[in-house]
């Protein structure tokens, strides 16, 4: 088969996924403008590309964000519930604005000392995930094949990874499942490069970052809905920020038992949705992709767990069992590792953040609640040394920026050495 360029491939692959604009997806589903709040697909379409001809999955090796939580801290909360605490004391709110208050209550109140929890969406949707792992690749959890779970120590991951394991010991008893959330995996779980996170807003980031936001902040129209006299509460009230985190309370609910519950998420329209998409989105960027205007070095906080794949996919290769290794993580390592192997394209290096939205590098796509990135590898027999494998981002086939003559599969020593050569070129 001719080998088939990258560039072509990307093209391909994305000419339908992106006709799309982040707009509509925003209409059709709000809370995707909350980018790392989206809540993961409900349904995935069982379109896989059958297995390379002769082979058959033998090991998979996946890393995985936990299912949709509460909000970690109230301090977002807090921030608009002051305002228009304050605000109502002084007898400000209109008839929408005490309707938004009482609501607000309500959320805070549901919230209050869960913090940062798995919820029962949380868990519904590793459990799906969880058991269409098996029923797509029934060879590698075959008989009593090996199932090894390493988790952070944070206790909504540890959940997620626990009733993920419980759904596919239900679905094959003989699975032997080891699972581990201990300390010493830390480095390459949840490693967090202190000097990168503290120096990514350059001077240069920051002048960027402020022009293209300004446009896009406030909103007086709201503002004018909740408040009798806005300009008199502008002193009580900042608009951008009450606009800013109104919004994404409203947009969390969606991860919670209050989902059906939409009154805060419907005072928003779409552009408004939209532009704090926007706003979020190179924000993201900034932080954890391939910004020119910081040095471009964000994703390499994650050398460490690409050097563990690495190793573990070795290491599994040499078993004459099938198996899979599944990790239990985080939204800020999920990210940045996409960025550093540069699949579908996320490798992106620009200053020109309106590059972003025009080249598909849409957060909300890679990090959903439940968010996950899996390596499937494929062989003929445990003699095969021509080792296939393929990529699926929240389980839909992925590009990588490497030339293959079988898409959308890539041969493990090109990805290898490619890889490898990712850690050796950034130091």
């Amino acid at each position: 088969m001719k080998k088939t360029s990258y560039t072509l491939f990307l093209l391909l692959t994305f000419s339908s996924a992106y006709a799309q604009t982040v707009r509509d997806l925003i209409i059709q589903k709000p809370v995707y403008a909350s980018c790392n709040y989206n809540t993961y697909p409900d349904s995935i379409p069982n379109d896989l590309t059958p297995s390379p001809e002769g082979k058959k999955p033998f090991y998979i090796s996946h890393y995985g964000r936990h299912g949709s939580r509460y909000i970690s801290s109230r301090s977002g909360y807090d921030i608009p519930f002051r305002m228009i605490a304050h605000a109502d004391s002084v007898n400000e709110l209109t008839p929408t604005g005490e309707r938004v208050f009482d609501e607000m209550k309500l959320v805070m109140a549901d919230t209050e000392r869960r913090w940062g929890e798995l919820t029962s969406y949380g868990k519904t949707q590793h459990r799906r995930i969880a058991r269409r792992m098996l029923e797509h690749f029934p060879e590698v959890f075959r008989d009593d094949a090996r199932v090894s779970c390493v988790s952070t120590i944070v206790p909504r991951c540890i959940e997620s990874m626990g009733v993920a394991m419980a759904e596919m010991k239900q679905v094959n008893p003989k699975l032997r499942i080891t699972m581990v959330a201990s300390q010493r995996n830390q480095w390459y779980m949840n490693h967090q490069d202190r000097k990168l996170r503290k120096n990514y807003m350059t001077p240069e980031a920051k002048k960027a970052y402020d022009a293209y936001i300004s446009s896009r902040l406030g909103n007086s129209r709201l503002m004018e809905l909740i408040f009798k006299n806005p300009d008199i509460v502008k002193e009580i009230v900042d608009e951008e920020k009450f606009n800013y985190y109104l919004m994404k309370m409203g947009l969390f609910q969606q991860n919670t038992h209050l989902y059906k519950n939409t009154y805060l998420q419907d005072l928003f329209e779409t552009d408004e949705l939209y532009h704090m998409w926007q706003i979020d989105n190179v924000y993201w960027y900034i932080q954890h992709g391939a910004c020119k205007l910081n040095g471009g070095k964000q994703p390499t906080s994650q050398k460490p767990l690409l050097r563990q794949l690495i190793a573990d996919a070795d290491s599994c290769i040499r078993l004459d069992k099938p198996g899979a290794q599944l990790r239990y993580g985080h939204d800020t390592v999920l990210l940045p590792l996409v960025c550093l192997i540069g699949i579908n394209g996320f490798d992106l290096a620009t200053d020109n953040f309106d590059e972003l939205e025009e080249k598909g590098w849409w957060c909300s796509d890679v990090f959903p609640m439940a968010g996950n990135l899996q390596f499937v590898f494929y062989r003929s027999s445990p003699k095969d040394k021509d080792v296939l494998m393929k990529v699926l981002l929240n389980e839909k086939e992925a590009t990588l920026p490497i030339a293959t003559d079988c898409a959308p599969y890539y041969h493990w020593a090109d990805v290898r050495s490619y890889c490898l050569g990712k850690l050796e070129n950034n130091p």
